[in-house]
């Protein structure tokens, strides 16, 4: 038999993990915990698992691989990914682009649009399996690579029905940049949004007003060299080894939520030294975790949507590219409500589906 089934994922912005059964083997699909501090990789999702596949580094999709890594499992991923593993991996490297035959399955991955290294994952079984992971096919950073069809898809929906698209979040977040003196920190992934929010503001305000952290710089530095950005990152380079960042009026640190990082060194010292809210100013533009909400229910803490997921638009002309037949609405909290949105698929599945 081969089946699809959501561990966990669907119902709320939890931990990725799908548990694909092929014949007598069973693969998980990425081993996530959080973002939410208390939304923990199960261990006994691993149960019967023989091998793990991981679509990206973002904790939500990767934070619970400690626990493969220490039941032996292989682990496939691309090489990028890999970096943010224990030492004791198990590594089967996935190409970013390209095909791989595991015990006589053809897995197709291609580039993601949301994360450095990130990709999806196309399983030749049945009329063909999707999963996104994360994607985004709105980013002036990431290359995204179109996908073969497929009858069955796993969709990232973490904007749930939100059809704003990325050039009207472009115009909110400059209107509310440019309503605020003094300095403005925005916490991001490294391998996530950090380089294209750079990319932005240098086209915006240039780059003198610009700042980033050793972690994001690290990072960023190695998306450049692995050629695996859009032609127009290297606008970014002057950024890579500026210093100190205190001269800057925008300041993008690691952590996205502020929970650690230098972005949780800034908004402390903001706090303390009576600056947060008078000139100095914190926006997230991701997934909020309760942290992060805290920090944005006092003066000078704000949320301005970017997009690193697809809007309802992008759903749509996926499951069309696709030709699928049926799909699951993951990482959003009420994926009932696409049972009445006409997206082309003829059946919404939630739980197990045979391929």
């Amino acid at each position: 038999m081969q089946s699809i089934r959501l561990l966990s994922g669907i119902g709320d912005k939890g931990p990725a993990c799908m548990q694909l059964t092929v014949d007598n083997l069973i693969w998980l699909l990425d081993c996530g915990f959080g973002p939410e501090a208390n939304a923990h990789f199960n261990p006994a999702w691993l149960e019967g698992a023989e091998a793990v596949f991981i679509t990206h580094d973002h904790i939500d999709h990767i934070g619970g691989a400690s626990h493969a890594v220490e039941a032996g499992l292989p682990i496939y991923t691309t090489a990028q990914t890999a970096k943010a593993l224990p030492p004791a991996a198990n590594v089967h490297l996935l190409p970013e682009q390209g095909e791989t035959v595991i015990e006589g399955v053809r897995l197709t991955t291609g580039r993601n649009g949301h994360a450095l290294g990130g990709v999806w994952m196309h399983f030749d079984l049945g009329e063909g399996l999707f999963y996104s992971g994360d994607w985004s096919e709105e980013s002036d950073w990431f290359s995204f690579d179109s996908p073969p069809p497929a009858a069955t898809a796993i969709l990232d929906c973490s904007y749930h029905l939100d059809d704003i698209p990325q050039s009207e979040r472009f115009t909110a977040l400059n209107t509310l940049l440019d309503s605020v003196e003094g300095q403005v920190l925005l916490p991001v992934p490294p391998s996530g949004r950090a380089g294209e929010v750079a990319l932005h503001l240098i086209r915006r305000y240039g780059c003198e007003s610009v700042m980033l952290d050793p972690e994001c710089q690290a990072t960023l530095r190695t998306a450049l060299n692995s050629g695996a950005v859009t032609s127009d990152a290297q606008q970014i380079l002057p950024l890579l080894d500026r210093g100190p960042m205190e001269q800057a009026r925008f300041l993008i640190c690691d952590t996205p939520n502020a929970d650690g990082g230098a972005a949780w060194g800034y908004v402390r010292a903001w706090n303390e030294s009576g600056r947060l809210g008078k000139d100095a100013h914190i926006v997230f533009t991701g997934h909020m975790t309760a942290h992060a909400r805290g920090i944005c229910s006092v003066p000078g803490g704000y949320f301005q949507r970017w997009n690193v997921h697809p809007p309802l638009r992008d759903q749509q002309k996926m499951l069309q590219r696709l030709g699928a037949k049926r799909f699951a609405p993951a990482f959003c909290t009420r994926p009932e409500d696409y049972l009445i949105e006409n997206l082309g698929a003829d059946v919404f599945f939630h739980d197990l589906v045979r391929l």
